[in-house]
């Protein structure tokens, strides 16, 4: 009736092999079907970049319905518009008349982070939110310029053009950045490689976040305090010493009273907005509001006739195309891929983040990569209709999403109303005072310091807290761009450093029970006397194969020198649960054999127990399961206990 152990590790074509003992089934190590290379190849290639299944819908289609629903990836439009009705647009034009509201007077002085004229501000928020809303994704993301990246981009591009000097270069390396972040974020999601962007780490976003936000604030004292004479340097040492230094005669009273004033109304209407969800309108309309208040007064009182510094002109009408203007050779094309590249994965990661965030609060599934053409697509067309990099805001999504958006036709209606803005009112915006623009732009980037979330970092991850602090730490002293690096560098340095020292344990049985577990987590599990079960919590590869190797002989001359002083047996077995072991290389099983080898020197057997299909596959290919022997692999821990107190009881029989 039964046969061999040997024969149900020959019989490679079984996910599970058995034989039969007593009239009992006992189960051991299976393996998986062979595969050719590739098959292998194929197989992870479409689980890296294909997990999702793209092609899944077009399976067994006509032409025409093939046709329509490529068509509908690309345009999502053409899919949910067919649906659309008068109960959602009533809900997306409350929403989008509600954001555009709140972007006017950010994006005004957004451009203004960016050392842009006002009037590109404006223009990022009319062509690459109609772009969005025919090619994203999410239902709540409102598109448009954003602080973080339009202080990136000031801050670069002025290392490599005067904004003052040379205004026409600096706005067409601009343009060009613009066009090479949108090649970059397109072809990001077209060769589907959106899994790099989370490479930064969340906990080094909120301190990348938090430090540019800061930094924001600290820039936004010249408007403030009305400095005329005021640092090129974001670090907040340059910015105090500047400040400082301008304190005696550079200070203007009455810009510092509209600033100070306006700026408690719009943290008061912010406080009010989260008092109440009903009232999430007030902190969403406070920042127009405040542009015309404020702009009315400096109007009746010619405070610009006393030092107070208002926007002056702001041109007026559409986009012009700037096409022509973006440099597609020579070094300033080098530059603006150089810094495009930076600006576009920074604007990336936050939209996509955003994006998650409120699909995950509405319950529906927003594609990463189709995100990325969507985002990529739009900061093309835009940097050749004069705007900068647009991606989603946060403030305004949270708006958009309070106010009770149904679709991306309420990133329409804000284009409108900014279109029409544009055309009609924009001479209006000639006495607003910068001061007010300040205050806005403060009262705006106070939510990226996000400190909960740094504390609750601090108190599960220390490590995590430590690239948070280091990213934070890196913008506000250094700059924009060396917190990026920073950032990168610790998320970087925190997975090395988790591949290269896996975490192993020693497992100990739960009295009255088959479960073995960490007898650190669990004080009451027991060892079991002259048997060591040690488990491995990661893959095994090149970076870690010797680390694990010597953690396992550093438990076994530990547990054996407890013995030696306790003056119990020597230890007999090495057991080790390879369950978490997810996959292993040719130095991890050169490893596993010079580690075979000690041990049996030692006088000591090593045991396997559940090795997983792609592990087992591999050691059996190296004929690794040969030399260790097919009796020697479990598949539980608590077989291989039970075989290994067999074995004992039989060597101590005379």
């Amino acid at each position: 009736m039964g046969h061999s152990v040997s024969d149900d590790f020959e019989n490679r074509g079984e996910q599970c092999t058995y034989q039969i003992e007593n009239g009992q089934t006992k189960y051991k190590v299976g393996f998986p079907p062979k595969r050719n290379l590739f098959g292998e190849f194929h197989e992870r290639f479409n689980e890296t970049f294909f997990a999702d299944d793209p092609l899944r819908p077009y399976k067994d289609k006509p032409l025409s319905s093939k046709l329509l629903l490529c068509l509908q990836f690309f345009f999502p439009i053409l899919d949910w518009g067919r649906h659309y009705d008068l109960k959602k647009f009533k809900g997306d034009l409350i929403a989008g008349l509600t954001i555009a509201s709140l972007c006017i007077p950010q994006d005004i002085g957004y451009s203004k982070l960016a050392n842009l004229d006002p009037e590109y501000g404006l223009y990022s928020s009319f062509v690459p939110p109609l772009i969005y809303a025919i090619m994203g994704s999410s239902k709540d993301i409102a598109i448009g310029p954003v602080a973080v990246v339009s202080l990136l981009l000031g801050t670069l591009l002025q290392e490599e053009i005067d904004p003052t000097k040379n205004k026409e270069e600096y706005r067409r390396l601009a343009f060009t950045a613009t066009f090479f972040a949108g090649i970059t974020q397109a072809a990001l999601g077209f060769l589907r490689l959106g899994f790099l962007i989370d490479f930064l780490s969340h906990a080094a976003i909120v301190g990348f976040m938090g430090g540019a936000a800061i930094t924001i604030a600290l820039q936004q004292l010249k408007g403030f305090l009305g400095i005329k004479k005021f640092t090129k340097q974001s670090d907040i040492i340059s910015v105090i010493k500047s400040v400082w230094n301008s304190a005696e005669h550079g200070w203007n009273w009455q810009t510092i009273l509209i600033a100070a004033s306006f700026l408690a109304f719009l943290l008061a209407a912010r406080y009010l907005g989260k008092k109440s969800s009903k009232l999430f309108w007030v902190p969403a309309i406070a920042p127009l509001m405040s542009v015309i208040i404020s702009t009315f007064f400096v109007y009746i009182t010619h405070a610009d006739e006393h030092g107070v510094q208002i926007v002056n002109k702001i041109k007026k009408g559409v986009n012009p195309t700037s096409a022509n203007q973006i440099y597609f050779t020579g070094s300033y094309a080098l530059k603006g891929l150089r810094i495009g590249v930076v600006a576009g994965m920074i604007g990336l990661t936050e939209a996509i983040a955003i994006g998650r965030t409120f699909a995950g609060m509405k319950d529906y599934q927003i594609d990463g990569n189709k995100e990325m053409v969507a985002l990529g697509t739009m900061n093309i067309i835009g940097s050749m209709t004069s705007c900068y990099v647009a991606t989603g805001s946060f403030s305004r999504s949270a708006v958009n999403y309070m106010a009770g958006c149904k679709t991306t036709v309420s990133n329409m209606i804000m284009s409108i109303v900014v279109l029409l803005t544009l055309l009609l009112i924009t001479p209006l915006f000639k006495y607003t005072p910068n001061a007010i623009l300040s205050s806005i732009i403060i009262s705006a980037v106070i939510s990226l310091i996000d400190y909960k979330t740094a504390f609750l970092i601090w108190k599960v991850d220390k490590f995590d807290f430590i690239a948070c602090m280091g990213a934070f730490f890196g913008v506000v002293f250094g700059s924009v761009e060396i917190g990026l690096l920073i950032a990168v560098l610790l998320s970087l340095a925190k997975i090395l450093i988790q591949v290269t020292r896996p975490r192993t344990a020693l497992l100990g049985n739960l009295p009255g029970t088959n479960v073995y577990r960490n007898i650190e987590q669990y004080p009451e599990a027991t060892k079991i006397q002259g048997v060591l079960v040690v488990r491995v919590d990661s893959a095994i590869y090149f970076s870690n194969s010797n680390y694990v190797k010597e953690r396992i002989l550093r438990w076994m001359r530990d547990e054996e020198e407890k013995l030696e002083a306790k003056s119990q047996p020597k230890l007999n077995f090495v057991i080790i649960e390879m369950s978490p072991v997810t996959d292993i290389d040719t130095s991890g099983i050169h490893a596993f054999e010079e580690l075979l080898r000690t041990l049996k020197r030692r006088g000591i057997q090593l045991i396997l127990a559940n090795p997983g299909p792609v592990v087992i596959d591999k050691l059996s290919l190296a004929d690794f399961t040969e030399h260790i022997g097919h009796e020697n692999i479990f598949l539980t821990v608590g077989e291989a206990v039970k075989a290994c107190l067999v074995k004992a009881r039989i060597h101590e029989e005379p």
